[in-house]
């Protein structure tokens, strides 16, 4: 198979889909690999690089999607790229399609086969493409957290940790995933007073176990929301459908009850945010202020530090990507019903259905009866 990869366009991204190591991987497989011209300069891989490792480079990134067969991305193509799809196209990247219907209406037009790496769910019930960047997330949301706190960005003028005779920070985690577990653990290791709220009972006994006395667990409703937020400093949203719209659990009335200068991070905002109201904001523009409160929503957090995202990505993705390459969608599927999971779009149709279930109008097809 032809693997492609260009550079990355969306605002600030700095990530790529293969690595020099992915590419020299796929043609060790028999595969020919298509880079664009400086496509892992961000991440601090050379054009050299990747022609030491046996692929080819081309100038354009019209060149490489025109001569791929598969394309691996990180982030979810923009309207520039629409054009450049081709009909049995695989793309495997991350799509979140439930938030980007303009997105899925070009890939159904062009009869993309789209593979998205936060869909792809393991036998467990694991998300082992999301869960990389669902780690940085959490730590990094954190650390721009305790950024924007700082006066100069309109916050409070809090340190998290406080120093002895002053409180701590209080920090409030608003689901206890991957994500979540995350902010927990830089925020515990920050020293902040810290308080997380998740709808699964067995998540919360795990997250008590590991951190004991250092955290205060809470069932996640309105009531318990509400209370734990009027008294927050700063606020991680970190709430997951797999592949649907996530539930908005941060209400519009909360801003008003909280401290003027208090932050809220929406980490999900890739789903469309679980903050009635976020709005997506770019690392250029990282923050907006709305009823005193400052919130941070960038749709791509992890591009933030691009070396480390990119690493821990591909080597995730890089199993999956080599099968479907050996193999074909097809056949890869078959082998490992696993990769079923992943595919949203496939010859014009819909074949996620917390994707179908987004929009009205969308009709959901069980991909295993088109392939």
């Amino acid at each position: 198979m032809i693997v492609g990869c260009v550079k990355e366009i969306k605002n600030n991204e700095f990530r790529v889909g293969i690595t020099p190591d992915n590419a020299r991987a796929y043609v060790n497989s028999g595969h020919e690999v298509l880079i664009q011209k400086d496509a892992g300069i961000g991440s601090g891989f050379s054009n050299e690089d990747y022609a030491k490792a046996g692929a080819k480079i081309l100038d354009t990134a019209k060149e490489v999607w025109d001569g791929c067969e598969m394309m691996v991305k990180v982030k979810e193509p923009l309207k520039e790229e629409y054009e450049l799809f081709h009909e049995g196209l695989i793309l495997y990247t991350y799509l979140h399609l439930a938030a980007d219907q303009e997105t899925l209406d070009a890939l159904l037009k062009g009869k993309v086969k789209s593979v998205a790496y936060e869909t792809l769910m393991e036998r467990d019930g694991s998300l082992p493409l999301l869960a990389p960047m669902s780690q940085i997330a959490g730590r990094l949301s954190m650390q721009e957290g305790a950024k924007y706190l700082e006066k100069r960005f309109g916050g409070e003028g809090v340190l998290l940790a406080g120093v002895p005779g002053t409180p701590k920070a209080n920090v409030v985690i608003l689901g206890g995933g991957t994500v979540g577990a995350n902010a927990c653990k830089i925020a515990v290791g920050m020293g902040a007073s810290v308080t997380i709220l998740d709808i699964n009972l067995q998540r919360l006994e795990y997250l008590d176990d590991l951190f004991g006395a250092q955290i205060q667990t809470l069932y996640s409703n309105e009531t318990n929301i509400e209370k734990a937020v009027m008294d927050a400093d700063l606020v991680i949203g970190c709430v997951l459908i797999p592949g649907g719209s996530a539930p908005k659990i941060f209400k519009k009335s909360f801003l008003k009850e909280m401290k003027p200068g208090a932050v809220f991070v929406d980490v999900a905002v890739d789903q469309g945010g679980c903050g009635e109201s976020t709005k997506v904001t770019t690392h250029d523009e990282p923050i907006f202020i709305e009823d005193g409160i400052v919130h941070y929503c960038v749709g791509n957090m992890p591009g933030a530090v691009p070396r480390t995202s990119t690493i821990a990505l591909t080597n995730a993705t890089i199993k999956y990507g080599l099968h479907i390459a050996d193999c074909g969608l097809e056949k890869a599927c078959h082998e490992n019903e696993v990769i079923y999971s992943g595919i949203n779009t496939y010859d014009g149709k819909v074949t996620c259905q917390n994707v179908a279930d987004a929009f009205k109008g969308y009709e959901y097809t069980d991909i295993k009866s088109l392939i």
